[in-house]
């Protein structure tokens, strides 16, 4: 066996990545596969751009798969929501009251953390 190689040395590690990095014909198909997406993505641009009609429905037809992705996120809340009330009403009162504080201390901590984070 060569002298340093395979040993994990921190420099033939660095040396087998870089030569993984620079490998000549993973940086063709990449390239190649950027070229063709930006072809396509100027061909759909002028299509959309000698359609008006068909532009307009396709942002049409978006902003509606946004709205439902935003509903159906907003049930899931809902669902969580009614699960959690579920589960929390099946327990003794005295478990009840721990677990709400709990959970409200919690909640009051992450809510101020997000408004932290915001500003």
């Amino acid at each position: 066996m060569a002298e340093g190689a395979g040993s994990g040395e921190p420099i033939d590690v660095l040396v087998k990545s870089t030569r993984d990095l620079l490998r000549p014909e993973e940086l063709v198909r990449e390239a190649t596969r950027e070229i063709v997406k930006d072809e396509i993505r100027r061909h759909l641009e002028k299509t959309l751009k000698d359609d008006p009609k068909l532009d307009h429905d396709l942002r049409d037809a978006v902003r509606d798969l946004l709205s439902a992705r935003a509903h159906e996120y907003a049930a899931l809340v809902r669902v969580g929501t009614a699960t959690a009330r579920l589960g929390l009403a099946a327990l003794p009162p005295e478990v009840r009251k721990e677990l709400t504080k709990g959970l409200m201390d919690l909640l009051s901590k992450e809510l101020g953390d997000i408004v932290e984070r915001s500003l």
